[in-house]
């Protein structure tokens, strides 16, 4: 850290260099083969190029700052996941769109409106601007909005009409459900309980931003190339 370069033993420095790469790879990977699908999945495809085009600049950031202070880049991460959260929400919302679903726009602004809540209210207890608890409880109201309309709301309703969507559309909540929780499980084991260094922390989380964010473009991209063959 004297000198401002990765360390070889630094195991989460490393882990924010390998998702930094990662997300700027499935970037170019998403914008080409948005290209190459059916017109109405572009937007789909755009939209998760956006997510790791976001996370990759963000992570940049979040590896520099690790390597040089050696410290949770906290601010970096609030200001990605405030942008990506949301836009991954969007992608439900525009998958059952283009499969021809009818599906109105409360189903968006719930998932949008849900998706800010819940990173909104964890950035603030995580910043000390109220209490940690009153910021998990804001979080996971947020996370169970988003929770009941991808699961029994609208949207779930919508993409159980079309079949093209549907197994996307199931292993996306899947992420959403399974993948997403180890966010709060690391914000009461880190901030509440203070069982879990920020070592652990800051790498469990790299790790989950990486299968979180880039497999959720991948299944968004399997439909599309699947439906537009």
């Amino acid at each position: 850290m004297d000198h401002g370069f990765l360390n070889g033993s630094d195991f989460v420095g490393i882990t924010f260099w390998i998702v930094s790469i990662a997300m700027w790879a499935s970037t170019i990977f998403f914008f080409y083969e948005g290209m190459r699908v059916s017109a109405k999945w572009r937007t789909s495809m755009v939209v998760a190029g956006l997510i790791t085009f976001i996370a990759a600049v963000h992570y940049m950031y979040m590896r520099d700052f690790w390597v040089a202070t050696g410290e949770s880049p906290v601010v970096y991460r609030y200001i990605d996941w405030v942008l990506t959260v949301p836009l991954q929400m969007v992608e439900f919302f525009l998958i059952l769109v283009a499969a021809g679903a009818v599906v109105s726009g409360g189903s968006f602004w719930r998932l949008l409106v849900g998706s800010l809540v819940m990173i909104v209210g964890g950035y603030l207890g995580e910043s000390g601007m109220i209490s940690v608890l009153f910021g998990f409880i804001i979080g996971i109201i947020g996370w169970a909005i988003i929770i009941w309309e991808i699961f029994r709301g609208e949207a779930s309703q919508a993409a159980a009409s079309k079949e093209s969507v549907t197994s996307a559309f199931n292993a996306m909540r899947l992420i959403v459900l399974v993948g997403w929780i180890i966010y709060p499980l690391g914000y009461i084991f880190g901030l509440m309980m203070g069982s879990v260094d920020a070592n652990t922390l800051n790498w469990v989380y790299n790790l989950a931003d990486f299968v979180n964010k880039i497999l959720f473009g991948l299944i968004i991209w399997n439909a599309a190339v699947k439906d537009t063959a």
